[in-house]
């Protein structure tokens, strides 16, 4: 538990022996540090040092004050490294939403990031689709609903079941994952945080795209998915990276490709901008 300046949050270091640019992973909606345990496992055997962290009000983390935008996200971000003293350099990695915060935090820290990778991740382009906009709409009244149904104990018994965790889990991290799932506190702020998305993508368009000398890996979950309109949109940033790359995970979805059985995959990407970064800092 990590102070930043009057409430605490929730961080996990992993590798902290390892040399090397932190990777600082970013989770999705309704998502926080459980999220990361394969990966990070995965980044703490090659030797590189990794940073989970719960956003405000989610996981273990204390609640911070309202909007939950990008902004609000990002600042808080910025503390707890400030608090964990940890000055970079980092490699971004974000999954699904945490696109949106990722493209603001390099924004207004360019200097101290040297590589990004979007796993399944949105972007602030995404808003420009009327079909995803639309979608996004509806996520938000879902999760209202969601908050709700969690306040009100009902996925209590649903959170021993495969909705308790997706991604596929194990050990202390799938216990988390389901407590999280059935918590009232976490679901709220999570569905605070979709209830922004609209802004935090405005202020993600505003800050700009990422430098094009930036390496970024886009990591795509392939099961049953059709490459239409979103997947061109996610692939964009990669594409306008002199440094970029499209990785499709065959067999992953949008949770489980963040599981054991296709961890490797996403720690090979951050491994490779680790790799194209330095050498761009040469």
């Amino acid at each position: 538990m990590i102070d930043v300046g009057g409430r605490a949050m929730h961080a996990i270091r992993a590798g902290a022996g390892g040399a090397g640019p932190l990777t600082v992973l970013e989770a999705g909606a309704f998502g926080f540090s459980a999220d990361w345990a394969a990966v990070q496992a995965r980044l703490a055997a090659r030797g590189i040092p990794s940073l989970a962290y719960d956003r405000a009000g989610l996981g273990f983390s204390q609640p911070g004050p309202a909007p939950r935008d990008s902004a609000a996200i990002v600042g808080d971000l910025e503390r707890l490294l400030a608090a964990a003293s940890q000055s970079g350099p980092f490699v971004l990695c974000g999954h699904s939403m945490a696109g949106l915060h990722l493209r603001l935090f390099c924004a207004r820290n360019a200097e101290r990031v040297s590589g990004v990778v979007l796993v399944d991740a949105t972007t602030p382009e995404a808003m420009d689709s009327a079909l995803l906009s639309n979608l996004v709409g509806h996520f938000g009244v879902a999760t209202r609903a969601v908050a709700l149904a969690a306040r009100t104990g009902m996925f209590g018994p649903l959170a021993g079941t495969s909705w308790g965790d997706k991604i596929g889990l194990e050990g202390a991290a799938t216990d988390e994952k389901r407590w999280a799932f059935a918590s009232a506190r976490h679901n709220h702020w999570a569905a605070q945080e979709v209830a922004a998305w609209r802004r935090s993508a405005q202020e993600a368009r505003q800050a700009g795209g990422f430098d094009p000398d930036l390496p970024v890996s886009v990591v795509l979950a392939d099961a049953g998915r059709e490459r239409g309109i979103m997947e061109a949109i996610q692939t964009v940033p990669a594409l306008s990276s002199h440094a970029g790359k499209v990785e499709r995970v065959a067999g992953a979805t949008h949770a489980t490709i963040l599981s054991d059985r296709h961890a490797g995959v996403v720690v090979a990407e951050i491994e490779r901008v680790r790799a194209a970064g330095a050498i761009d800092t040469v």
